[in-house]
């Protein structure tokens, strides 16, 4: 069987990648095309694209770089064509990924989305052509079951949120040390900026001016993967308790106080480790006053939106400043009243999502199972 998969962002890779080895443990005979990055490569998948070269955040951003975009999307065509594919799996990265699944839908190509478009928070227009295009919906967030049949009258498959085999699978391993270059007997606040650069000077910029208020803690920033050292070198140097870490994000949360972290996936994974966290989001003023027009959702963390109550601490745009990171930080602190109640909410966080069991082993015999259905 040949598989074409497109991922657009550093977590739809490493999702990407644990359902490629699930796709070669069922079919031993599986040829595996894929956009993504290093995970998705080294899970055995030939590498067409790198997601770096793909992903761009923010109306503004999109905009400036229409182009680009466009000629992607002319490229990916043109490669499915060439190595006509059983089927097309898509993770996440819908403003792509939609596009594509509409046009290879007229290719007569099966349509697989795993991670569903966040259509819930906005954009829900867009369902109605997703049904039109995409055969097999495989969700992650267990409210999304129901709120695609409610709504649309749409059966779509829960098969587990992948964060929680990931996160698991690295708890269970014996190398869990944390390599850093900061003060080793000093305990550790997490920073997790995001993962692309123009977001990261968004928002780095005030994690650092926080590290200030907390002389008996040292900062250590989570290092985006494909990002130069010397762009951290450049921002990290006034700051005498910051370091930072590479391809070691999971080893720092396993080890961290505390943390600072952008919306997204890395509040989820955050959580997951059990560690009280605040939530920053700071972008393009425009991006950020068109989204605040459009988004239909009372939370941007997972954390929130899973547990649709306020768990953890939003910082949103202005709101994200030096003194409201302080302060908040400073209430999530070994001894704080609200971290012990963040900590308890954690633990009914994990009980909603081990009930999924396990995403990529269910995604990839879903996958397989619509195939032969056919």
């Amino acid at each position: 069987m040949k598989y074409y998969i497109i991922a657009g962002e550093a977590s739809g890779d490493l999702h990407g990648s644990n359902l490629i080895k699930e796709l070669h443990h069922n079919d031993h005979e599986a040829v595996i095309r894929c956009w993504g990055g290093e995970k998705m490569q080294a899970a055995g998948a030939t590498l067409v694209k790198h997601y770096r070269d793909l992903a761009f955040m923010g109306f503004v951003e999109v905009l400036k770089n229409i182009r680009t975009i466009f000629s992607n999307l002319a490229f990916c065509k043109e490669d499915i064509l060439a190595h006509q594919p059983d089927v097309l799996i898509l993770i996440d990265y819908p403003g792509f990924n939609l596009r594509i699944a509409k046009w290879v839908k007229a290719q007569n190509i099966r349509v697989v989305y795993y991670i569903s478009p966040q259509v819930w928070a906005w954009k829900e227009n867009r369902v109605k052509m997703m049904k039109q295009c995409i055969d097999q919906m495989l969700v992650i967030l267990p409210f999304e079951q129901p709120y695609y049949q409610t709504k649309w009258n749409w059966n779509v498959e829960y098969v587990g949120h992948p964060l929680m085999e990931e996160i698991d699978r690295f708890k269970s391993e014996d190398a869990q040390t944390l390599q850093h270059t900061g003060n080793h007997s000093k305990p550790i606040i997490a920073l997790l900026p995001g993962s692309r650069k123009q977001e990261i000077l968004k928002k780095l910029p005030v994690m650092l001016e926080v590290s200030k208020q907390f002389p008996d803690y040292q900062f250590i920033v989570a290092k985006a993967p494909g990002l130069d050292s010397s762009f951290y070198d450049e921002l990290l140097t006034p700051y005498t308790n910051v370091s930072y870490v590479s391809n070691q994000t999971y080893s720092l949360l396993h080890h961290a106080t505390a943390a600072l972290v952008t919306s997204g996936t890395a509040t989820l994974e955050t959580a997951l480790f059990e560690v009280p966290e605040v939530v920053c989001y700071k972008g393009n003023e425009i991006s950020y006053q068109i989204a605040k027009r459009l988004i239909n959702i009372k939370y941007i963390s997972l954390v929130n939106l899973i547990m649709d109550k306020e768990v953890v601490k939003e910082l949103i745009q202005h709101e994200m400043n030096t003194e409201n990171l302080t302060q908040e930080l400073r209430a999530i602190l070994p001894g704080a009243e609200k971290r012990a109640h963040m900590l308890q909410h954690y633990k009914q966080l994990r009980a909603v999502l081990q009930a999924g069991g396990h995403a990529s082993s269910a995604a990839a015999k879903a996958i397989l199972s619509g195939i032969k259905a056919v």
